[in-house]
Parts: C-alpha cells; structure tokens; sequence
C-alpha cells in the first residue's frame, strides 16, 4: 500500500573492475523521511495511544519516521506553539488544530487542504473524503469561508460521570440528574447526607465544557460573527455555577486534571467532562461508575459543543507532504480508528467504523460510551472566533473564569465586560 520511496540503481555496472579502474559503484538508499507530528494528548487523554500508533506506523514501513510531540496546555498550547515554530521558521509537518481555531489557524498560519493533497499524491483515491467521513462530521473542520480545513481525527462531546455509589449513600437516583437545576440539587443533597463534593465542570485551557452550559440555557457563544454570550441566559447559567462553588460549596474550583483525580479518587460524585476521559476515569476508578448525557436547562433542549480536533497538514515540502499523507491514511484505517477509539472515548469520526461489528462489540462491553453516542445528533461547532482574535479571545474568556469563580467577579459585570473585549478586538 505504502509507495517505495528509495531509489534503485538505474543499471549494473558490473561486477569486475572495470576499465579506468572503476569498482562496483552502489547508491546508497535514500535516508527516510520524517514526518513531525504535534498532538496534545497527554497519557490521561490518549497520549499512549498516540505513542502505540506512532510505532506501528514506523514499523510498518522502512521508508517514513513519524516523531510524535506532546504539546500541553490542550489546543490554545499547541496554537501559541505554532505561533514560536512559524516565527523561528521551524514548523510541524502535521497537527491537531481544536475545533475552536478552524477559523483562527485558516487565517493564519500556511496549511495544504485535504482534497489538494489526495488529487496530487492519490488521485485513484479522488472520493476519499466522501467514502471516509459522514457529511456533518466533515463539517467540523470547515472555516467560515466553507473550505475543509483538515480531516477531521477527535470527536468529542460532553457528558457527566457519575459515582453512583455516592449517588445511592446520598438517597439519590443512581442513574443522575437530568437538567442542570437537578445537578445543583444533587450536588447540594450530595454535600450533606456524605460530606463530599457534589459536582466538578471541567476547567482545562479552553472554554469547550462551559460553553455547553451556557448555551444549553438559550446564550449563544458567537452570533453573525461576534461575542454575544453576556445574555441574560449566559449570565444566569454561569451563576448557577459560580453558586454552587462560592456560595453553597458543593462545586470544587480545580484545574482540569486535578479535578477529574478528584473524581477518581472518590471525593467528587459527579463531573461534566470529555468522553474522551472515558478510559482515564473507567480504567482507575474503584467505585461504580456510569455516564449520562448532557444536562438541559428546565424547558430547554441541551445545546452540546463538539469536541476534539482535525489533523491538518503543514508540511511545504512535496516529499514530506507525500509521506504525511500515507501516515494519515494509516491513522483512519479502520483498525487504527477502533484503537483510538478504545484507548481515548472519542467517538469515531469515520463512517465505516461507526457502521462495524468491531464497534458495535466495543459499545457493548464498553456502556460508558453509550452516552456520548447517543447525544451525537444534537452536537454543534465548538465557538471559533475569527480573524487574528482567536488566541487573545479565549485567554480573556479562561481570565474571566477564574474572575467569576474565585468571587473577583459577579458574572453579570463579567460576561458583559469580557464580551465587549473580545468584539473589540473582532473589529
């Protein structure tokens, strides 16, 4: 499957020494091409995979060397890293650009599309993108100009994990609360019949798990092209929130990692994060854990941000662009796709996949994955501003968060302030 890239000798010169005192002359085999790889999954959220697929790559083949490299701080790290490759002249060859950047990384940073790279290097594969991807999926990694960024890898949605041991200790129903109101609740119900906190919201270097709060309560991240999040149902949703911390202390304010240990480790009942932590939290968690889908406000239809990353290819040169490609088939074949799928949470992003015998054993034996599958037909694009914005926007969205749940800030100045910031910046 894979092209030979080394080159051959043209002819024989023979064998003997030849006149003019000539010896055998061979040319050496061409030195392999590397392909460099960024990625932001650390060994919590699919790092090892990354490290196990990277490896059968190279193994399967003599002529390619991908050299995976873990960037932290999830995509807003990546990007600021992009951002140090491209000024010292120093980029990556292929990688994972977070849902909330498409725009952001299309209008700044060089980049080959998809269907470029098939009709130079594959050109038997011209339908490749039609075959591989259903059309919604494929959508993800469209800017606003309408054009497929990269092809779309980690598929994600949120949903709430629960320890149901603590759930039934507490007097409550073990299969968990359905509207966010019901969470606040729960969480308060949690805090006194066991001590233990109620509930944590996933707090990484992105706004993807609040912006499911907000806008499940009618806000919308972004409408015709700005921020309009300081609505009154934005600001109601992300009070009920900072409540449940400052006011009741059944809600913890934790960095992302610690905050899913936590759950871990049996002090919190319930958490709104990635499936993509479902192995992490499934393989290392000791009490009897479950996953429902996304909390709706009370009359309202829960609105679900989809997660993840497309893999978009940054190489210049043709030869490296060629051999990226391969790696890239590699990755979306199918049995590569199942164990992305087993070693993160992520929903896969392939059609044929999703339609298999293989994934339809892995969901039985796996019923944690349930949930996120389920709300797959509500998910919608994770907000990305655009223009040269996008960076300076969500560290003043991540500023605002500690703002509101430290009590620096009530949400009503907050959301108000911070979305005038950010549309002045968008003009």
């Amino acid at each position: 499957m894979r092209k030979v890239l080394t080159k051959v000798l043209a002819g024989i010169l023979g064998l003997s020494t030849l006149a003019g005192g000539l010896g055998v002359q061979t040319v050496a085999a061409e030195e392999k091409v590397t392909v460099n790889y960024w990625h932001v999954n650390a060994d919590t959220q699919g790092g090892q995979t990354v490290t196990e697929l990277v490896k059968k790559f190279n193994e399967s083949q003599d002529t390619i060397e991908v050299v995976a490299t873990y960037n932290p701080d999830m995509y807003k790290g990546l990007m600021q890293n992009m951002q140090a490759a491209v000024a010292g002249d120093n980029t990556p060859d292929v990688v994972q650009i977070g849902w909330q950047f498409v725009d952001y990384f299309s209008e700044n940073f060089d980049y080959v599309e998809p269907q470029t790279i098939i009709d130079q290097f594959d050109s038997e594969n011209a339908d490749y993108l039609e075959k591989t991807f259903l059309p919604n999926v494929l959508e993800l990694a469209k800017n606003k100009e309408d054009s497929l960024v990269g092809l779309p890898y980690s598929v994600s949605n949120p949903v709430l994990y629960l320890n149901r041991d603590l759930l039934r200790e507490a007097g409550l129903d073990e299969n968990g609360p359905k509207t966010w109101e019901e969470v606040k609740e729960f969480a308060a119900t949690i805090k006194d019949k066991t001590g233990k906190y109620g509930f944590y919201l996933q707090q990484p270097a992105d706004n993807w798990g609040t912006q499911g709060l907000l806008e499940s309560n009618g806000a919308k991240f972004i409408e015709d092209g700005k921020a309009a999040f300081a609505s009154q149902e934005g600001i109601d949703a992300y009070q009920l929130w900072a409540d449940m911390v400052l006011k009741d202390e059944t809600a913890v304010n934790l960095p992302w990692d610690q905050g899913v240990q936590s759950f871990i480790q049996g002090e919190i009942a319930m958490v709104y994060t990635t499936i993509a932590q479902r192995t992490n939290i499934q393989s290392n968690a000791k009490f009897d854990v479950a996953t429902t889908t996304s909390p709706a406000f009370e009359g309202k239809e829960s609105q679900i941000p989809a997660g993840g990353a497309m893999l978009v290819m940054t190489a210049q040169d043709e030869k490296v662009q060629e051999a990226t490609w391969e790696f890239l088939k590699f990755l979306y074949e199918n049995e590569n796709v199942l164990a992305w799928t087993e070693g993160t949470g992520y929903v896969p992003s392939t059609s044929s996949v999703m339609d298999s015998e293989e994934m339809m054993k892995f969901l039985e034996e796996n019923p944690m994955m349930e949930a996120a599958i389920n709300q797959m037909d509500k998910v919608n694009k994770w907000a990305s501003f655009p223009g040269d914005a996008g960076l300076e926007a969500e560290q003043l969205l991540l500023d605002m968060r500690d703002s509101i749940l430290t009590g620096s800030e009530e949400p009503a100045d907050a959301l108000p302030r911070v979305q005038e910031e950010i549309n002045n910046l968008l003009q």
